[in-house]
């Protein structure tokens, strides 16, 4: 036993060690930050087209909208973290007494000025007046995903003009579903999603509910700067970030001259993109996307979606 201590003692390496102690503050952290407010919400996990006898079939699909996720809890709008989001009150006036799973959303390609509107103390009215709540779900309705996605276009219509119910339809192949994300992507959409017809609502990561996009994102808190070479010389050449698990790594592409010159500060969340994983477990090809203002901590999983989906 003795001989075995040794052995390990020999082969301890203290970055892996430093990166463990790094993963548990910052999980200590989340917990700290974590609003009892927050809203018992699903969130979706990636596509996959690996499992065995997978069958489009049984999924209806629906566009992912860039978005900021918004809970009606029957009075008022949260946000997926428990923050309220301060909506005129004409935008809520028709809103029924109950739970409504949704995302407050400009249209393709305006995820700033929405996750910027929704931050203010007071409402923009004017701002407003272009926003829609497009509906994922009935958390606390009866049946199945199919059931509630009728029981949302029955009960929910001509209840507001601001609020409309997601579109969901039916495919019957993967080819189908890659064609229909070829061409929802090139009309400027984020991707599609995936929900189980026969799924039940379930908090938290739910496999029945999936995303697919062309690439993975995820977040990363910014850990350091590192200076730029070359034309990059007196600008940041990348950013160090650290997963909410640990993991340490550059991100050297994907920003704009202003980006490199007025960085993401030292404690700020950012979105990045990347192409699978490497046999480390790093983000392969990781290109930066934005800061994110609407969160403290990357999630626990360290995966990010936008919506909240």
């Amino acid at each position: 036993m003795a001989h075995a201590n040794k052995a390990l003692f020999l082969t301890f390496n203290p970055n892996l060690l430093l990166q463990w102690c790094g993963g548990i503050l910052l999980l200590i952290s989340c917990v700290l930050h974590a609003n009892p407010l927050a809203p018992n919400v699903q969130l979706a996990t990636e596509f996959t087209a690996d499992e065995p006898a997978l069958d489009i079939s049984e999924f209806l699909i629906s566009e992912k909208l860039d978005g900021v996720r918004g809970y009606w809890d029957g009075r008022r709008f949260v946000t997926r973290q428990g923050n309220p989001i301060a909506a005129p009150t004409w935008f809520t006036a028709g809103f029924p007494p109950i739970p409504i799973d949704g995302e407050l959303w400009l249209g393709r390609g305006q995820f700033e000025a929405i996750s910027s509107l929704i931050r203010q103390s007071a409402p923009k009215e004017d701002d407003w007046r272009s926003v829609r709540f497009m509906v994922f779900d009935l958390p606390e309705a009866a049946g199945n995903f199919e059931q509630r996605y009728q029981l949302a276009l029955s009960f929910l219509s001509g209840k507001s003009p601001y609020m409309q119910v997601i579109e969901q339809v039916r495919l019957d192949s993967i080819e189908a579903l890659y064609q229909k994300l070829d061409t929802l992507v090139a009309q400027g959409a984020e991707g599609l999603m995936l929900h189980r017809r026969s799924a039940q609502y379930r908090v938290g990561r739910n496999p029945n509910l999936m995303k697919l996009k062309p690439y993975f994102d995820a977040e990363a808190k910014v850990i350091g700067h590192i200076g730029g070479k070359g034309q990059f010389a007196g600008q940041m050449g990348a950013l160090r970030v650290q997963t909410a698990d640990g993991r340490i790594f550059s991100i050297g592409t994907g920003f704009t001259l202003a980006e490199r010159q007025h960085p993401p500060a030292v404690g700020a969340i950012i979105t990045y993109k990347y192409l699978g994983l490497t046999v480390n477990g790093l983000p392969r090809f990781a290109s930066f996307l934005r800061v994110r203002t609407d969160i403290i901590e990357p999630p626990l999983d360290g995966s990010v979606d936008r919506s909240g989906q």
